[in-house]
């Protein structure tokens, strides 16, 4: 395996894991009244690659469930980057 791809493997693993975790501290401050993560860094790191830790989180911590954006917009940005991912694969690799 490509030593670049190995790396964009590990990279996508990290930011998933590092997005599942944000996601589930922004919920115990919610809970606690605290101060929150703001929900453009939550997109942020959606965007970034962390949108399957990020969906994973919405629905294992119960946390954006109901608001439209994050309900829609996720998976969008999962469809999108999916989309990129075979696009790159077929056409560069």
């Amino acid at each position: 395996m490509n030593i670049l791809i190995k790396i964009f493997i590990i990279y996508l693993i990290s930011v998933n894991i590092a997005s599942f975790i944000i996601y589930g501290v922004d919920k115990r401050r919610a809970k606690k009244q605290k101060w929150r993560i703001s929900e453009a860094t939550l997109f942020v790191l959606a965007l970034i690659g962390g949108s399957v830790g990020s969906e994973l989180a919405m629905y294992i911590f119960h946390h954006k469930t109901r608001h439209m954006r994050f309900v829609i917009g996720i998976p969008c940005i999962i469809l999108l980057q999916l989309t990129l991912l075979v696009l790159i694969f077929r056409f560069i690799l």
